[in-house]
């Protein structure tokens, strides 16, 4: 596990465009696992801008998106589907076809997105936030890790953290369909981006802890290629 402290917020999600990046150029026909939320943004925006310039390539990429909330429609703004379009998808040149996220309630829908990772060749370089509480994708704590894709009802820390990009927290769905522990584990490198102080006490349980899964994202300590990349206030307790 690699770890690496930036200044700001800004930078340590601008570093993990860079590994993204690095590996579209190494493989132009990379698998990439995305995520959502505020902290991804300014990589999308670095990979739009090289695109732009000409200096990356989407036409042979495939992605496949970590989570979608459950009963949201695709074309509502809040869904992940319509996060994805605004910030990345509908700003380069990757083909629609080629774009995955998970969808739907049933045990069929699962195992038929995990399928598609594998029929893919599996994922090449997967990019993860951290919740307050340790979760990564939508894999909530829990008693045991949940190995593929799978239907979960969120955590009120989670619901009460994504209240802000709703009109209230009454509005958050309650269920997502999440890739599991064992589909973001099954990726050739994962590059995780915690930035805040509100995530300090994550960061350190993930890197210092027990490999619990009452803290999800604790399994990486195992994972062969994993690089975290943090600001200076979420990484305030590694530093005593």
């Amino acid at each position: 596990m690699e770890f690496h402290v930036y200044e700001s917020a800004r930078a340590a999600c601008e570093a993990a465009g860079v590994l993204i990046a690095a590996q579209i150029t190494r493989k132009g026909d990379s698998v990439l696992g995305l995520a959502t939320g505020s902290t991804p943004i300014p990589a999308y925006e670095m990979l739009v801008q090289w695109w732009e310039r000409g200096v990356i390539d989407f036409d042979k990429i495939r992605t496949f998106n970590l989570d979608e909330y459950v009963g949201i429609d695709q074309k509502n703004p809040m869904s992940y589907h319509a996060f994805m379009q605004e910030h990345l998808f509908s700003k380069v040149n990757l083909r629609p076809e080629n774009t995955n996220l998970p969808s739907g309630r049933s045990v069929t829908a699962c195992t038929a997105y995990d399928e598609k990772i594998r029929a893919a060749g599996g994922i090449d370089i997967q990019l993860l936030g951290i919740g307050r509480n340790g979760h990564i994708g939508f894999n909530e704590p829990a008693d045991e890790f949940t190995y593929g894709t799978h239907i979960v009802t969120l955590a009120q820390d989670t619901i009460e953290a994504n209240a802000r990009f709703f009109r209230s927290a009454d509005e958050v769905p309650r269920q997502a369909i999440s890739m599991g522990i064992g589909n973001i584990m099954a990726a050739r490198c994962v590059v995780l981006v915690a930035t805040g102080e509100n995530k300090a006490q994550a960061v350190y349980d993930t890197i210092c802890g027990p490999i619990t899964p009452h803290v999800p994202a604790s399994i990486l300590q195992l994972h062969p290629c994993c690089v975290i990349l943090a600001d200076r206030d979420a990484s305030k307790l590694m530093r005593k």
